[in-house]
């Protein structure tokens, strides 16, 4: 007696495709990874070093480096060191360090209107120098977001590629037959075009869970890029609320921050910032909530018993929450150094991904060049694979070319203080 047959799902049916569909399927792989290649491996890497962005900039800034102590400093304390040091400056807020060896930032406007950023030894109260808010850091971010171009048209121009990186996750599944076993099938050696086949399978499958995520939330920054944005988080502060007689003091800031830890134990602050004539301010950071921004926990800073106006992430609608986890996920933010590290090794995989790829069309297409000329007679050395790639992506390598030159030198006059695309 047969079984009966159990109807077959759209997946199923595509990833069992046959063999004329897979040719197809293979065909569409090749030419989408090969002609965005350069844009997309570009995008990739300068995600992937954004990632540890604030650890380069420790590593080229000394001022960003300090000791550890057993006490850290107040709130108060690193406030009243910056505005100390820095008398003439504005002090717009103050981060948390960012590790137990890194000083803490404050951001400040100087009389020019520059902003600069002043690091504070969160354990000392010490100022130890100033760096400009051109930082590695910001070209990473600014580049891997927008390419420095205008936001109305940058964000969209590289979120798009969000789609192209759909395309060939699907692709790639339906081309690589049996997929799921090649998580421990090392490459092979012999022939290049065998070893880096099988590198390229086995990065491909490990990191699919990176690349569908990274196409997702791409997917959702489109998506926002065009008007599909969160609605605007709950406003604390209106016009007409309270403010201090005077600006803050180191003290009356330590008992303001203390209200604020009664009123909201759970809160850890992450984020102090003052208004303009600083007498007034809120504090950011994270609670039990996950896969938020900072932004999304705030509370203003107490001037009495009275409760202060906070806003709490437990309390953001669905699409609110969804806009906040973007960026957390995006780039691994939401955990400590151990989740950055993983992002950073499959953001790189990623980024071979790319490279890899197109390195296979050219030793294809270079191999088969090679063996109809054998074929017929006019043996010689096959062209280099680098090269053949670089061909075979035709008007497609000057447009990306001219774009990433462009980028760079928006770049170069935005730092110059020559325009001012985002001001």
């Amino acid at each position: 007696m047969k079984s009966p047959s159990i109807p077959s799902s759209p997946t199923s049916r595509l990833i069992s495709a046959t063999p004329a569909q897979r040719k197809w399927w293979f065909a569409l792989h090749s030419w989408v990874g090969l002609k965005l290649s350069l844009i997309m491996a570009f995008v990739c890497l300068t995600g992937t070093l954004a990632v540890i962005a604030t650890e380069l900039d420790w590593l080229a800034q000394p001022a960003m480096r300090v000791d550890p102590a057993a006490q850290r400093a107040s709130w108060g304390d690193m406030v009243q060191a910056a505005q100390t040091a820095r008398p003439g400056w504005t002090l717009q807020s103050v981060t948390a360090a960012h590790g137990s060896h890194f000083a803490a930032r404050a951001l400040m406007r100087t009389p020019q209107g520059e902003q600069r950023f002043v690091w504070i030894d969160p354990y000392r109260a010490i100022v130890t120098g100033d760096t400009s808010w051109f930082s590695l850091q910001r070209w990473l971010r600014n580049t891997h977001r927008h390419l420095f171009l205008p936001t109305r048209y940058g964000v969209p121009l590289v979120s798009a590629l969000s789609i192209p990186l759909l395309v060939l996750v699907t692709t790639g599944l339906v081309v690589y037959k049996r997929w799921w076993r090649g998580f421990l099938a090392w490459p092979r050696r012999g022939k290049r075009r065998l070893m880096w086949g099988d590198t390229h399978r086995l990065l491909a499958v490990w990191s699919l869970w990176f690349s569908t995520l990274i196409a997702l939330t791409g997917l959702w920054y489109l998506v926002e890029s065009l008007g599909g944005h969160a609605p605007r988080l709950p406003a604390i502060t209106t016009p007409d609320a309270p403010r201090a007689a005077a600006p803050f003091t180191a003290q009356t800031l330590d008992a303001a921050v203390a209200r604020v830890r009664q009123e909201w134990p759970d809160l850890d602050i992450r984020v102090l910032r003052l208004d303009a004539d600083g007498r007034a301010g809120q504090v950011e950071g994270q609670t039990q909530a996950w896969l938020v921004r900072d932004r999304a926990n705030a509370i203003r800073l107490p001037l009495s018993d009275h409760a202060a106006a906070r806003r709490s992430a437990a309390e953001l609608g669905p699409h609110q929450r969804l806009s906040e986890m973007a960026d957390p996920l995006h780039f691994g933010s939401f955990g400590p150094w151990p989740v950055r590290a993983i992002w950073f090794v499959f953001g790189a995989a990623l980024t071979t991904l790319c490279l890899t790829g197109a390195y296979l069309y050219g030793l294809r297409i270079a191999g088969g060049s090679a063996a109809l000329r054998a074929k017929s007679g006019h043996a010689g050395a096959p062209a280099a694979p680098a090269r053949v790639a670089w061909t075979g992506m035709r008007p497609w390598r000057w447009g990306w070319v001219a774009l990433l030159l462009m980028s760079q030198m928006l770049f170069i006059g935005e730092a110059m203080g020559w325009i001012n695309l985002f001001g």
